[in-house]
């Protein structure tokens, strides 16, 4: 009976259709093809009267990119490309959107359409006026057609006679301009759990009837009366039109149920087994179909009869919005199941799989009640019924809850985190062979082994390798922090870096400058190799006098005074004058630059053949500041005696960087903690002191003269 129902309905529609084509003295193409399509090139360069550049439309999704000068004054894409939901036709309504930097939309314009708008007498420049609306909106903003502004939503004036159309062109733009904030960072993507879809469980069946389906919540109701229709168009133009009267307030306006229709206990028990396998043996994967019966207020609407189109409800799921057509609509005249009351209206429809419909979540039934406020003009609103579908006719798979997104920050460190950890275990190293010296240094093979080692170490996986190269512009960055906005964001995007930094703070307030410059520095470490290279070769060394090293030692704290003034004015021009630290060049862009740093960092290191570390003895500005602090150091672990200096200078001769004074003190702002001058303390072969105690106690032993005790 439905089927046979449902072709001669859908015949005579066709012909009332073609016959009112006709009778207008429009051609059916001409009426369903109105819009030709746009040029969208022209649109932007009106939305962008000052714009220079227009980028070609590219990225995913397309966008085009407006610019004045270098300047970005906004972003423009077409509906189509992004969200190509279909409308009243049964096409899309194609836009051009374009919104600003900050996700300020700043015009829609319609490019191309397919709806028959004027078959309702409405003037194709009213759909255009409808587009216009959303220029001063934002992309963040919730906007919904029509009806009064509910707390989170932005309400637009709807169009009368094209109810469906402007609910479409709503959907494509708001889905759209949000997809293209996302992928442009302007609005953050929110990540939430993600419901895989359910699918229902087509072999269950359970025989009931009308009170059984509708107590349990299988068929669900949405029940107006006049009351709530009236307050509803309070505060707009449409609040005194058709009212009811006193005595009727409390009457039924509208009356419907609604369900899941191709769930087999609900179907078949509704239809009976005939029209149920009738009705679902078209559904193609993925679709579904929504039976709605209803008294009082009609569901249909005028438009279902002018043009095929249903115009008064809507399915609601999530951001998705479902309309239907003549084509998605079966017209049903009677009930199988028992208990059933009589109902004006009764239909089922289909939701077509590119709405992807999830059965096992929840959707809404949105019916629109219209007001008409003149001949053509009119105000609706809107009301929603909400449907959850029931776990025992589902299979709803597990939710998969996604890892919080990381921030930038967090995903650097994820990525870094092997390298982190082993610069850790470097530093661990390191700290046991600093709290370990008096033992380590016994040994003196083992040390200079286990030293030169830790040079190699720090050279090429911290320097080469990772570039955790210290430099003083960091330092400078640190104090320009203080002083304005400070974030710790900005130095930790940097994860070696940022490690070597907290080990450079520990050291110093430890230890003193020493031990960064001594260990950890790569390239401190390559200029000791180098210089340790030469010695073993022989290569002739040169030392300067100690009266012209001390004072060449101020050269370096002269660059950082220098270096600290011009930050003042300009962080950008100090980084330039910072390139006397050959550091970019050699760990950082690898000798891959032009000619005169490649030639200044090459020096630097090569004149370490025949003279220790002089870049950092006499002109490296992070070693002076770094220096400046050793005052602070809370320990002083490099032994020395009395007889140090005064008159022993053997620890002050082998000192290879002319760290200990004349008077035989070690001065720790210049000190690279080689622990050199600790294995000579306790080498009794090279100490003089110590050597003079071994004599002392030789002599003694010898002239100890036994005694012999007789009874």
């Amino acid at each position: 009976m439905v089927k046979t129902i449902n072709l001669i309905n859908t015949a005579i529609l066709r012909v009332i259709l073609l016959c009112s084509l006709f009778l207008g003295g429009i051609a059916p193409a001409n009426a369903l093809f109105v819009s030709p399509p746009k040029d969208p090139i022209p649109l932007i360069k009106e939305t962008f009267p000052t714009a220079t550049r227009i980028e070609d439309k590219q990225g995913e999704p397309p966008v085009w990119q407006v610019y004045r000068g270098d300047d970005i004054l906004g972003y423009a894409f077409e509906t189509n490309d992004i969200a190509e939901i279909p409308a009243y036709s049964g096409e899309p309504v194609n836009m051009l959107v374009a919104i600003d930097p900050n996700g300020d939309y700043l015009t829609a314009k319609v490019l191309e359409h397919h709806e028959p708008i004027i078959l309702a007498g409405i003037p194709e420049q009213k759909l255009w006026r409808f587009a216009d609306q959303y220029t001063g909106l934002s992309v963040k903003d919730r906007i919904k057609v029509g009806g009064n502004e509910n707390q989170g939503y932005v309400a637009v004036d709807g169009l009368s006679g094209a109810t469906v159309t402007v609910m479409v062109m709503n959907v494509a733009i708001t889905k759209a301009a949000t997809k293209v904030a996302q992928s442009l960072g302007i609005v953050k993507k929110e990540q939430g759990i993600i419901q895989p879809p359910s699918t229902i469980h087509q072999d269950q069946f359970e025989k009931a009837n009308w009170l059984q389906l509708t107590g349990d919540g299988s068929i669900r109701k949405l029940y107006l009366t006049n009351e709530k229709i009236d307050e509803a168009f309070v505060g707009t133009e449409a609040e005194h039109v058709d009212n009811a009267p006193a005595d009727e307030k409390q009457e039924m306006f509208a009356e419907i149920y609604y369900a899941l229709a191709d769930v087999p206990t609900i179907g078949r028990n509704l239809f009976g087994d005939a029209d149920y396998e009738w009705l679902t043996s078209s559904l193609k994967p993925g679709e579904h179909l929504v039976a709605v019966l209803g008294n009082g207020y009609s569901f249909k609407g005028s438009g279902y009869v002018r043009g095929g189109i249903f115009d008064r409800i809507q399915i609601h799921q999530g951001e998705n919005e479902v309309s239907f057509r003549d084509l998605d609509h079966n017209r049903v005249t009677d009930l199988y199941i028992d208990g059933a009351p009589s109902f004006q209206e009764m239909s089922v429809f289909r939701v077509q799989a590119h709405h992807e419909l999830d059965p096992g979540a929840s959707w809404q039934l949105e019916l629109l009640v219209r007001r008409q406020t003149g001949p053509i003009d009119s105000i609706f609103t809107s009301f929603k019924g909400s449907y959850d579908m029931l776990e025992k006719y589902v299979d709803t798979p597990p939710a998969i809850i996604p890892e919080p997104e990381l921030s930038l920050t967090q995903q650097v460190w994820k990525e870094r985190q092997v390298e982190v950890v082993i610069l850790l275990a470097l530093l661990g190293v390191l700290l046991l062979i600093l709290f370990f010296q008096d033992i380590l240094v016994r040994h003196p093979t083992f040390v200079h082994n286990l030293r030169h080692g830790f040079l190699a170490v720090t050279v090429v996986f911290i320097g080469w390798a990772w570039s955790g190269q210290l430099s003083v512009v960091n330092v400078f960055t640190f104090l320009q922090a203080l002083m304005s906005d400070f974030s710790w964001d900005l130095f930790l995007l940097d994860p070696i870096i940022f490690t070597l930094w907290c080990a450079a703070a520990v050291t110093v307030l430890l230890w003193g400058r020493a031990v960064y410059c001594g260990w950890l520095c790569p390239f401190g470490a390559l200029q000791e190799l180098v210089n340790q290279f030469a010695r073993h070769f022989r290569i002739p060394q040169f030392e300067l006098p100690y009266a012209v090293h001390e004072r060449l030692w101020a050269i370096k704290y002269l660059i950082l005074l220098i270096l600290f003034g011009i930050s003042l004015d300009s962080l950008a021009l100090a980084e330039q004058f910072a390139e006397i630290e050959p550091f970019k060049t050699t760990f950082l862009l690898k000798f891959d630059r032009e000619w005169p740093f490649i030639a200044w960092a090459a020096f630097l290191i090569l004149i370490n053949l025949i003279n220790r570390k002089p870049f950092c003895r006499y002109l490296c500005p992070l070693g002076a500041a770094l220096s400046v602090t050793s005052g602070m150091r809370l320990f002083s672990w490099l032994k020395r005696r009395p007889d140090c200096g005064t008159p022993c200078k053997t620890c002050a001769k082998e000192c290879e960087i002319q760290a200990i004074q004349p008077d035989g003190e070690i001065n720790m702002r210049e000190c690279h903690y080689c622990l050199d001058c600790q294995i000579t303390y306790y080498n009794e072969e090279k100490c003089p002191p110590l050597k003079k105690l071994a004599r002392k106690k030789r002599r003694n032993s010898e002239l100890d003269i036994p005694v012999t005790v007789t009874d």
